[in-house]
């Protein structure tokens, strides 16, 4: 006797999109005091230069090299998409400019991009024990020029912008990490990244393939990789950051 199966749509909606962000912040949210407790040469990580420690050089903040520079760029980085997240939701528009599943999906992605700011705050902080008063990449500013934070569009074009950015900047730093700890949380973090730049992609373009960024995901099925310095490059031409700084010891 043959027997009816029912098939259920599955739709996409909030309560999706909500689970799929909340779930994977929690990963990283409960990492900061592993990682800020973790000294630089900890299993077998290689110790720091003196020479190559983020600071000040030549009257510019350098943001140094080996672990703790990458680190400080991860921080940097960190600092433009939490400042950027904070303007959105917290702009006078918002409630007008984007629906209730828009306000809840970006709220999600500030508090995330909020927490991974302070993490590494913190992380950097202990890592370098006493010296970082002076070795702590201070807080950015920030000009968005003529992006207008009250539309939509302008909004999550440059969202999903900054998200491929982090991804593929976590993707391409990873290979210079030598310490075991900070590889681990890197993962964690850029796979946060990832779906954010997936939930940004599907608000744009719902039920499409962009979600799984088949325009940037190459044959392999492989997210792009690049070096700080092509990040860098990249973020200063955006010209959001008005804060100088230089990164001389990473490749």
């Amino acid at each position: 006797m043959n027997k009816k199966v029912e098939v259920k749509e599955v739709r996409s909606g909030l309560h999706d999109r909500r689970s799929f962000l909340r779930i994977s912040g929690l990963a990283v949210a409960g990492t900061g005091l592993l990682l800020a407790g973790c000294s630089s040469d900890d299993d077998g990580g290689t110790p720091p230069v003196d020479n190559q420690l983020p600071g000040i050089r030549n009257g510019v903040f350098d943001l140094g090299g080996g672990d703790l520079g990458v680190l400080t760029y991860a921080y940097a980085l960190e600092q433009l998409e939490a400042d950027f997240y904070t303007r959105v939701v917290n702009g006078n528009a918002f409630g007008s400019t984007f629906n209730s599943e828009e306000q809840q999906v970006l709220e999600d992605l500030y508090n995330h991009e909020v927490i991974h700011r302070e993490f590494f705050r913190t992380a950097i902080s202990g890592a370098l024990g006493n010296d970082a008063q002076d070795r702590l990449l201070p807080d950015l500013q920030f000009d968005y020029g003529s992006l207008n934070f009250n539309n939509r569009m302008s909004v999550l074009t440059t969202a999903k912008a900054l998200e491929d950015t982090g991804v593929s900047a976590y993707n391409g730093a990873g290979r210079y990490i030598t310490t075991p700890d900070y590889l681990v949380i890197a993962g964690k973090i850029v796979s946060v990244e990832a779906r954010h730049a997936a939930a940004i992609r599907d608000l744009l373009n719902p039920g499409s393939a962009d979600f799984a960024g088949d325009d940037i995901v190459d044959a392999n099925g492989l997210d792009p990789a690049q070096m700080p310095s092509q990040i860098l490059s990249a973020v200063s031409n955006l010209n959001f950051i008005q804060t100088n700084f230089t990164a001389m010891f990473l490749p």
